[in-house]
């Protein structure tokens, strides 16, 4: 019996892939960004304003030029009117992000790790989803009167529908194998929410806890032009009666930065939280 002798090929160093370093393939990475490159953004959108502003393209009345808007925040602030709005809308929108937080947070936990959370919980809040928020405004005065409560319980309402949604949506997509290797390794039901439910739902809530975020924001613009004497809302709807173009865009950019700043904070606790996952943005 003959044999025949196979020579092994070799792939030549031309044919090997050349290995990419890591640091090479994050840094071209589609997702990855300079931390301060959300500011590029509204950058652009104030200078295109100053220059058509300087150019004579813009009407003042009905859009004042930046450095009238800077102006006009700058007296506010020196008579002690734009603090104290301020920091009344931050009082307000604080209170009902706290309460719509807790919330939110308490109900998904209950719906998603029991079968009788979900079956009490999880319809109720699809059905209070479906209503429009802002239409329970009337409702609200009728049942809490016109003061301050009805607005922070309508932020809690705006805040918590995201945060549950999302937070609920995690934890039902925890992956069964997980569950599974817990049973195996013999996890108690503490250990196991602890290690495998809690990271595991950490990315959902963060998406919905900015969503809330924003929402509080944008609840309150409407909320403090209903019976309020004060708040940024307040401010702008006094401008209105007076024509006051100015002053509206200044209630409008301080919004805009409160949101901005509130959704950067949440963003920078994110990348901490989850740094041990690994993703296109870091």
């Amino acid at each position: 019996m003959t044999t025949t002798a196979t020579t092994p090929v070799v792939s030549t160093p031309a044919e090997q892939p050349t290995p990419v370093p890591r640091a090479r393939r994050r840094a071209l990475a589609p997702g990855k960004r300079l931390p301060a490159s959300r500011l590029i953004g509204p950058g652009l959108v104030l200078a295109l304003w100053a220059a058509a502003s300087a150019a004579g393209q813009l009407d003042p009345a009905a859009i004042p030029a930046p450095w009238t808007v800077l102006r006009t925040a700058g007296q506010l602030w020196s008579d002690g009117t734009l603090s104290t709005d301020v920091l009344t809308s931050l009082e307000r929108a604080g209170y009902g992000f706290a309460l719509g937080l807790t919330a939110g947070v308490v109900l998904a936990l209950a719906a998603g790790l029991s079968r009788v959370g979900e079956a009490l919980i999880d319809g109720t809040v699809q059905l209070n989803r479906a209503i429009p928020t802002l239409g329970l405004i009337p409702l609200f005065i009728l049942w809490l009167g016109i003061g301050e409560t009805f607005k922070i319980a309508t932020i809690a309402i705006v805040v918590y529908i995201p945060i549950y949604l999302n937070l609920h949506a995690a934890l039902s997509g925890i992956d069964h194998r997980f569950v599974e290797l817990a049973e195996v390794q013999g996890l108690s039901r503490v250990r196991f929410v602890r290690q495998i439910v809690i990271p595991g739902a950490l990315p959902g809530f963060f998406v919905g806890l900015r969503l809330g975020v924003t929402g509080s924001w944008l609840s309150l613009v409407v909320l403090e032009q209903i019976n309020a004497t004060s708040g940024l809302g307040y401010l702008m709807f006094q401008a209105q009666n007076y024509g006051r173009t100015d002053i509206i865009l200044v209630g409008l950019l301080i919004y805009g930065v409160f949101g901005l700043v509130s959704d950067s904070a949440v963003r920078i606790v994110e990348r901490r939280v989850l740094s041990w996952r690994r993703t296109l943005s870091n």
